[in-house]
């Protein structure tokens, strides 16, 4: 794969490229439009592919957190043309990785030492490029290692990355009044955690200190003497990445067996740690030989405040979701009502998280529960175009939520689509034995 040189910093280069990818988008359209007045019974799945091929092109030799925002678009299946999930899955871990002189001059720069000097063996060839950072293997007392780089510029830019995409987004999702910003802000916030690497070791050693108990879940150990702000060195692990399991894995046994591993990780981070891995995209896991699940990167960790977590899953019982006055009350407490909100917006939004949480919280219905459930999906992808669908929707005030939504609806979507790909059946509340 081609290495990147140079990536754009400055506000003004960032702004070019994307406008450039801007103007290409432009154009498909124009190539769509007139190709329909020839035929028709064009679809738009060659705008589409498209489409996605230039905005990804555009992203990539970005990186950070334009790149970031792909990557996190490419986790929700249901609601994405599939050429931008194809696509944009790219993200996850196959990007043009940064050439060798760029690697040892990041390396110059936060240890005065090249690698050469600090490992016995160093490779500076990428073999694992993402949208933050790349991944190296290197060699320390016998020892094989990974260590991930961190991209130049790529903390500095997040802010002005944001702003220009916010314009987009406000359009988008109808986002009305000030208090939109509370949405902006948390997604910059949890970016710039991202590029503390001293941070995500941190969190990293403490995620392995309190779920190495989990069965059938094994973490690398990490290496703090060979990690800096923009540096971490972990062991290097041996595994096919999920996705790559997943396509040719024929065992149920198997299958259950990490789909369980996953779920309990998810479930125990959630409800006993109040803070969960908010980043469960196949490129942060691998299945070893013998069958376990291993799980890698902690940069993106999302702390639940106590005052969200009780309304939130409160919504998983049946007779809250089905009592009005109740169910009223828990959506005004976790925002998604407002108190100026219409009487028509009131009767709108209720009846559409009732229709949501209706079929999103079905996991947690039973004793166990199939993520192998085809009907499950479908329902969740009709339901994801109907509300695209809905014209209602783009006239009514898109600021529904508390802000903690973001990450721990990512964190859901993330963690069915990968319990789909696994085909798993999981005992529910299994987590609970590791208390």
């Amino acid at each position: 794969m081609k290495t990147i040189d140079y990536i754009p910093t400055s506000k003004i280069e960032r702004a070019t490229k994307l406008v450039q990818t801007g103007a290409k988008v432009g154009v498909n359209y124009l190539k769509y439009y007139g190709g329909k007045m020839v035929n028709s019974d064009m679809t738009r799945d060659q705008l589409n592919e498209d489409n996605a091929e230039d905005i990804y092109d555009g992203l990539k030799s970005l990186k950070g957190s334009a790149l970031k925002v792909a990557q996190m678009l490419s986790m929700d299946k249901s609601f994405l043309p599939q050429a931008y999930v194809e696509k944009f899955s790219l993200s996850q871990f196959s990007v043009p990785p940064l050439s060798a002189p760029l690697v040892l001059k990041t390396f110059k720069t936060n240890f005065g030492k090249t690698p050469y000097e600090i490992f016995d063996e160093f490779n500076a060839n990428s073999v694992n490029a993402a949208s933050i950072g790349q991944v190296h293997v290197a060699v320390k007392d016998g020892k094989k290692l990974a260590v991930k780089i961190q991209y130049p510029g790529v903390a500095n830019s997040i802010s002005s990355d944001l702003s220009m995409v916010k314009p987009i987004a406000i359009r988008m999702f109808n986002l009305q009044g000030k208090d939109s910003d509370k949405y902006f802000k948390e997604v910059e916030d949890k970016l710039i955690e991202e590029t503390n690497y001293l941070l995500e070791l941190k969190q990293s050693q403490e995620v392995v200190e309190a779920c190495q108990k989990i069965e059938n879940l094994v973490f690398p150990s990490y290496y703090p003497e060979f990690s800096s702000e923009k540096i971490i060195t972990m062991d290097w692990m041996t595994g096919k990445h999920l996705s790559e399991f997943t396509k040719i894995n024929i065992d149920q046994v198997a299958s259950n067996k990490i789909g369980q591993a996953l779920w309990d990780f998810y479930m125990y981070q959630i409800h006993i740690l109040k803070k969960v891995h908010a980043d469960p995209h196949p490129g942060n896991f691998l299945v070893d030989e013998n069958n376990n699940l291993v799980a890698l990167d902690f940069g993106c960790m999302k702390k639940i405040p106590t005052e969200f977590y009780i309304p939130y899953f409160e919504l998983i019982d049946k007779k809250v979701i089905n009592d009005p006055k109740i169910f009223n009350a828990k959506l005004f407490e976790l925002e998604i009502l407002r108190t100026d909100d219409t009487k028509e917006e009131i009767a709108y939004f209720t009846t559409m998280f009732h229709d949501l949480l209706s079929l999103f919280t079905q996991p947690f219905q039973a004793s166990t529960f199939d993520f192998s459930n085809e009907s499950f999906f479908e329902d969740i992808a009709a339901l994801g175009e109907r509300f695209s669908k809905d014209t209602n929707l783009r006239k009514m005030n898109g600021n529904r939520g508390s802000k903690h939504f973001i990450y721990m609806n990512r964190t859901f979507f993330g963690l069915y689509n990968l319990m789909f790909d696994l085909k798993a059946t999981v005992v529910v509340n299994e987590f609970e034995k590791y208390k």
